[in-house]
């Protein structure tokens, strides 16, 4: 086992930041798979409409990340997250607003033109603050916002949603939005490091630059095949549970807490355990497990509450035992002066791999009527397996590349410093 450098006060306060700010991007997002349901019925919108509805999120974020990637090496990443952050703001404020199925699709495209490009910015900020012995850790708690999501935002935004509508989650994670960006103006140092180190004129030309790089291109690939299989179950989440499994409107958010109670002590294990072990073994090792488990939901028919709760509290555990060691990993790929520009690239391939997937998604799964189970749910397991598969032998390469670069600057810091006679 190696050993981990403990993290400053500073680091600790930054890591405590971007959770909060992924914490409701996040919940954002995750809350239209259990919303999923009610939408469909409110709108009378089909599947193949609500997957739109998710995709179109994914799309438009996928778009603003390569418009911004040119930029994201030229400004201090404070100031770049402070703007994005605005925009996702107002776009949740329109989600609660919307009234028909147009109006949602343009309210999540202007959410996702500035929400899907804060992931990017947030990794940037950890790959420049901190070491790869390092980043698992911090990619663990960072991620703990998924659980956190589903602990406290998803119970609660069900609870107001069934309460006053399903417009009150969208109005809650705006209200949140506004205390974290308070605090970010307020605590986050400015993040200026990588200004010393551009080469690069034009915007356009850092782009290019950074998607001319082989080693650059085989991470964007693995990061596209594993989001197009990570994304295609999560938009009919909850209709397949109340439709096909039967769960209630009322158990919906004791369901999502309680994945998200297994999610809040498995990420920080898993972050500890990614710096401790090689990251690609234990990606392997969860993406075996992972399929497993998703073959079994997939294929699930109606059964206790406690069974099903089980299940998703372990297919939770082999999505992020996956997703972690594989950003961690992903963020050793670029160079200081890059790493802007590669996060936003990355970033959209993800959200365009994922708006794929939903309508992918949308495509094989059907719904004869509003109260029908979900036909051809099980088909999407296989889909997922099998994208799994060539997923591992890319994360492979990625490992590979990043211990070669280790080596590299191992080599460049142990090289002796010549003498003059």
């Amino acid at each position: 086992m190696k050993q981990t450098a403990a993290f400053s006060s500073h680091q600790k306060l930054v890591v405590a930041l971007l959770a909060l700010t992924q914490f409701t991007v996040i919940l954002d997002f995750m809350v239209m798979s259990p919303l999923g349901d009610m939408l469909m019925k409110s709108m009378s919108i089909k599947p193949n409409q609500f997957g739109f509805i998710v995709s179109a999120y994914a799309f438009s974020a996928g778009i603003s990340g390569l418009l911004t990637a040119g930029f994201a090496d030229r400004f201090d990443r404070k100031k770049l997250l402070v703007f994005f952050y605005v925009g996702f703001i107002i776009g949740t404020l329109c989600c609660g607003l919307a009234n028909t199925y147009y109006t949602m699709v343009a309210a999540r495209i202007v959410t996702g033109l500035f929400g899907g490009v804060i992931g990017s910015i947030s990794l940037a900020i950890i790959t420049d603050l901190f070491d790869l012995s390092q980043r698992g850790r911090v990619m663990g708690f960072v991620q703990m916002a998924f659980g956190a999501s589903q602990v406290l935002g998803i119970p609660i935004g069900l609870y107001l949603a069934n309460a006053w509508g399903w417009e009150a989650p969208f109005f809650l994670v705006a209200g949140m939005a506004l205390i974290v960006l308070l605090l970010i103006s307020i605590q986050l140092e400015p993040i200026i490091a990588h200004l010393a180190v551009q080469q690069d004129k034009s915007a356009y030309k850092h782009l290019l630059h950074t998607v001319a790089k082989r080693d650059y291109r085989i991470g964007f690939t693995a990061t596209a095949l594993m989001s197009i299989g990570g994304f295609m179950m999560m938009p009919f989440g909850s209709a397949f549970a109340i439709n096909n499994l039967h769960i209630t409107q009322q158990q919906l958010p004791l369901l999502f807490m309680v994945s998200g109670v297994g999610a809040l002590f498995i990420m920080p294990l898993l972050g500890k355990l990614s710096d401790k072990i090689d990251k690609f073994l234990l990606y392997t090792v969860a993406a075996v497990y992972m399929m497993v488990v998703v073959l079994i939901y997939t294929h699930l028919t109606p059964q206790p509450l406690w069974i099903i709760m089980t299940l998703n509290v372990l297919m939770m555990g082999g999505i992020m035992g996956r997703m972690i060691p594989f950003t961690a990993l992903t963020t050793g790929i670029p160079d200081l002066a890059d790493r802007g520009a590669f996060m936003s690239v990355n970033s959209s391939l993800q959200q365009v791999a994922g708006g794929i997937a939903a309508v992918i998604a949308g495509m094989i799964v059907s719904q004869k009527d509003k109260f029908s189970p979900l036909e051809h749910y099980d088909t999407l397991g296989w889909v997922i397996i099998g994208l799994t598969i060539p997923c591992i032998l890319l994360v492979y390469r990625v490992s590979k590349l990043v211990k070669a670069k280790l080596a590299r600057g191992a080599a460049v810091v142990n090289m002796p410093v010549p003498t003059e006679v």
